[in-house]
């Protein structure tokens, strides 16, 4: 039997002509169409471009924004919200999660339903959103079975690819990309536009691995970073190679006993997300991560 995880309000399939808007040139607002209004609609798309499922021509699934109220200087306020996209491959249609903040919703689910990977609650009410720690606002914080303190900091993975690998350099995997199975991908975490290629992708995500770091280092509650995958077409997971300061700061963190789980769903036409693992693969390091220190040699081995 099927966990649903979460479960959107009616959606509407709509085709984006424009992002920025041509209305209000916001790079968060695009116009689009659908079938069942005359005129083109503004609506939101709180993950930007989503490194491409959210630009001209792409197909997405909307809500309807509640209760919109009118802009004091009568301008046009977005009457939806882009919840999920569809990603073209081979003739097939994943749906894929394209607003980050669904990626929370997920998450709170799982904890209370304990599909998150050695993790139970003390009881299924044990837990508070959005607790402040050091300089961060992790997602969530609570009490285990054993009675231990943890905190929960969720991030969101839409993107995955045969590769990981830079844009420019893709064309160089296609025939590899072309002899995989189409659920072979590899999801992978940060992603998005940067200025400069050596520059960090997310600053607050390094803020956060790096202050469960030190939480772990000096208190004794469990730090657990959690990435949501929002795709079924992958097998695995792994810190971007894109972004070399994050992926060592993750695994100096995990070294140092952050606990690093994933949640892979399957998100439905009908707004269902289905559960579909807790123990996605995750390829910290280099090798076929993660690894684990023998402590008879202090060494990295593979488990």
């Amino acid at each position: 039997m099927k966990i649903i995880l979460y479960q959107l309000p009616p959606l509407q399939l709509g085709e984006i002509i424009s992002r920025p808007s041509k209305i209000c040139k916001s790079p968060y607002v695009a116009d689009v169409t659908c079938s069942n209004f005359e005129d083109p609609l503004m609506v939101h798309t709180p993950s930007l471009g989503c490194c491409g499922m959210v630009e001209k021509s792409s197909q997405i699934l909307m809500t309807t924004i509640q209760n919109v109220r009118p802009r004091p200087d009568g301008k046009p306020r977005c009457s939806h919200r882009a919840e999920l996209a569809y990603f073209l491959e081979r003739e097939q249609k994943q749906v894929v999660a394209v607003n980050p903040a669904l990626a929370e919703y997920v998450a709170e689910s799982a904890l209370y339903l304990n599909c998150i990977n050695n993790l139970t609650l003390k009881d299924p009410y044990s837990y508070s959103r959005q607790t402040t720690y050091m300089n961060s606002r992790f997602d969530f914080s609570g009490t285990c079975k054993d009675g231990r303190e943890f905190i929960l900091e969720i991030k969101n993975v839409p993107q995955a690819d045969y590769v990981d690998v830079q844009k420019k350099e893709r064309k160089k995997y296609n025939d590899y990309a072309d002899s995989c199975e189409r659920n072979q991908k590899v999801a992978y975490f940060p992603d998005g536009f940067r200025k400069v290629k050596t520059d960090v992708v997310s600053p607050r995500a390094l803020k956060h691995v790096q202050e469960l770091e030190e939480l772990v280092k000096t208190t004794n509650i469990r730090t657990i970073l959690c990435f949501v995958v929002q795709r079924a077409d992958v097998n695995r997971f792994q810190p971007s190679v894109l972004d070399p300061i994050y992926r060592k700061a993750l695994q100096k963190a995990w070294m140092n006993g952050v606990e690093i789980t994933t949640i892979q769903v399957n998100w439905k036409r009908n707004g269902a997300c289905e559960f579909v693992r807790n123990d996605l693969p995750i390829h910290l390091f280099d090798t076929c991560g993660p690894q684990t220190k023998d402590e008879t040699t202090k060494t990295l081995v593979d488990i």
